[in-house]
């Protein structure tokens, strides 16, 4: 694969391991996912021959697919719901030489376990890993002050990583992110085609996230359309119901809620010019496709940006105050919604 093989951005580990068949168990949500696969790059440059099994729930499907070092997804909801003794089977079927349980999960971990998966690898602040895994990481996510995307490295040093890699490191391993084109429903490509600017403003995150308030997502999108800019709304059906009503009304204000798939969504966003979120899912794919990618954060740990801001090359990030005296405590904190419109408006391109 020739991407792989011209990355020389970080060092390869000589190691006695010549493991041939690995599953990576994360069955979360979609922008975890994407933080977990660029340590996919990492073990099949290490092992080129490796087959990669993303274990994971089938509404990241999509995501997963546009990795190309992963070579196989597994639905956990396709088997989760059959008998311990069978869904044991299932994992024995796969003649998996490892596990790496980057999302803990007490079930799978004994899953793999009774399947015989000769190493298992979690982390050491999960008490079931005691019994459960062979190689138990000893490290921690909410104090850290790495990345989340680097967090995840901390589980291939039983391969012989030596040193986590870099935030821009990790961010050139998204090279991998390859888009597939999909075709999208007509009202919305007939938009695309006729924009010579256009902006995607997703406000809401399924409550994964501290949000921006809606009305100044509003009043972003009626100043952009003024100025000649395409806008569409996005987020699913249900997202949709909480606002859609209210969206201001002008012909350069396009409402999608509720009608792409993910795989739709992964295409429509990369053939927009910028996408304005929060820590959310669509945030990550902006930038893993190398558009303008504004993501609006608190600074508070651990969902401050330094955690979980979006990777690539066109990211910026937007706190109201860095050095918020209530964040700094972790108490709650709404500054997310002192950040202005006219701080987005400034960073859009």
């Amino acid at each position: 694969m020739q991407r792989i093989e011209n990355i020389n951005y970080y060092s390869i580990y000589s190691t006695k391991m010549n493991p041939t068949k690995l599953i990576i168990s994360r069955t979360d949500s979609i922008g975890d996912v994407l933080l977990t696969l660029p340590m996919c790059v990492w073990l099949k440059a290490t092992f080129p021959a490796i087959t990669i099994v993303f274990l994971g729930r089938a509404y990241t499907k999509a995501v997963v697919d546009r990795f190309e070092v992963v070579d196989e997804f597994i639905d956990w909801n396709t088997f989760s719901n059959l008998p311990s003794a069978q869904k044991a089977e299932v994992f024995r079927e796969l003649q998996a030489d490892v596990i790496l349980h980057v999302f803990p999960s007490k079930e799978i971990a004994s899953l793999a376990k009774k399947a015989k998966i000769p190493m298992r690898i979690g982390s050491a602040r999960r008490a079931y890993h005691l019994l459960t895994c062979t190689h138990r990481l000893n490290f921690t996510r909410k104090k850290s002050t790495l990345h989340e995307a680097q967090l995840n490295f901390e589980l291939l040093k039983p391969f012989g990583l030596l040193e986590i890699p870099s935030l821009q490191e990790v961010t050139e391993m998204t090279r991998s992110f390859v888009v597939a084109s999909v075709a999208l429903p007509a009202f919305i490509q007939t938009q695309l085609d006729s924009a010579t600017k256009s902006v995607i403003l997703h406000p809401k995150s399924q409550g994964s996230a501290l949000e921006w308030p809606i009305e100044k997502y509003f009043l972003v999108a009626s100043e952009l359309a003024e100025r000649g800019y395409t806008v569409f709304f996005t987020g699913t059906e249900t997202e949709g119901k909480q606002f859609t009503g209210s969206i201001p009304i002008h012909e350069r204000i396009v409402d999608t809620t509720g009608v792409l798939t993910l795989e739709q969504l992964i295409y429509f966003i990369s053939k927009v010019h910028n996408l304005v979120a929060c820590s959310t899912g669509p945030l990550h794919v902006a930038g893993f496709t190398g558009i303008r990618a504004i993501g609006l954060f608190s600074p508070r740990k651990p969902i401050h940006p330094g955690r979980w801001q979006a990777l690539g090359k066109n990211v910026s990030i937007l706190v109201h105050d860095p050095a918020c005296p209530i964040c700094a405590k972790n108490k709650s904190c709404a500054c997310i919604q002192q950040i202005t419109v006219e701080r987005v408006l400034a960073e859009i391109i």
